[in-house]
């Protein structure tokens, strides 16, 4: 089995005086994805926050590539090669689709050239000089996922990237994910489009009330199919 990459341990996670993460466990190892089910609410996007550092506070532990990261800032936390993907995207609307990829810092070796990322985003290519305001829901997605892989991040974290998308272009993301899959990366995927999610996944993860309630491999799906169901309310 391939070295594990990322470890969440017993972590806490609270919004001022809001306790929203009960002792998440969790693990991921190099070239997985992992993807967290679980109902609006249950504290899955709070996790990729909690990892990056992004919530008013948080307790346990956080290991990344064997670093803690608990006690660390979030630029110095991106900085171990984490790629974080927000569910509001967060792309700079007055810069052009090229300017929003030139701005990331690097934060590890081996980023994607712009050349690359027009190959796998060809939309990408032909908006280059648009600006954020004028792009498509489905362009400012490409987008937002696109200017992670110039960072040279190997981890990334991706929050409801088919969210109220054309299946069109949810059909470009699903390929996505499975070519950085065959690249090496190692993907963490909040996802509410289950038949989005369900190809793409080696484990799954599900989440109720701010804890993990369950977790299983991509090969033990067909057997807990209809408790899942019924869990998520699909």
């Amino acid at each position: 089995m391939a070295a594990e990459l990322l470890r969440v341990t017993d972590l806490h996670a609270f919004y001022g005086e809001s306790h929203i993460l009960h002792g998440v466990d969790f693990k991921v190892h190099a070239g997985e994805v992992v993807i967290l089910l679980g109902r609006n609410g249950s504290g899955r996007t709070t996790t990729l926050k909690a990892i990056i550092g992004l919530v008013g506070s948080r307790s346990g532990s956080v290991m990344i590539n064997g670093r803690e990261a608990i006690g660390l800032p979030p630029h110095r936390i991106a900085r171990l090669g984490i790629g974080y993907c927000p569910e509001e995207r967060g792309i700079y609307a007055s810069l052009t689709a090229q300017e929003n990829l030139l701005l990331p810092p690097p934060v590890g070796s081996g980023g994607m050239s712009i050349d690359e990322i027009y190959t796998m985003f060809p939309n990408l290519r032909d908006r280059g000089a648009t600006p954020g305001t004028r792009l498509s829901g489905g362009e400012q997605q490409m987008l937002a996922v696109a200017r992670i892989l110039r960072t040279g991040a190997k981890l990334l974290l991706l929050d409801e990237i088919s969210e109220g998308l054309a299946p069109v272009i949810v059909q470009v993301l699903s390929r996505t994910i499975h070519a950085l899959r065959e690249k090496g990366y190692t993907i963490v995927m909040v996802e509410q489009n289950f038949r989005f999610a369900l190809p793409l996944a080696d484990r799954f993860y599900v989440m109720e009330h701010g804890q993990i309630v369950d977790h299983f491999a991509a090969s033990e799906l067909e057997g807990r199919r209809a408790a899942l169901n019924v869990r998520l309310g699909v």
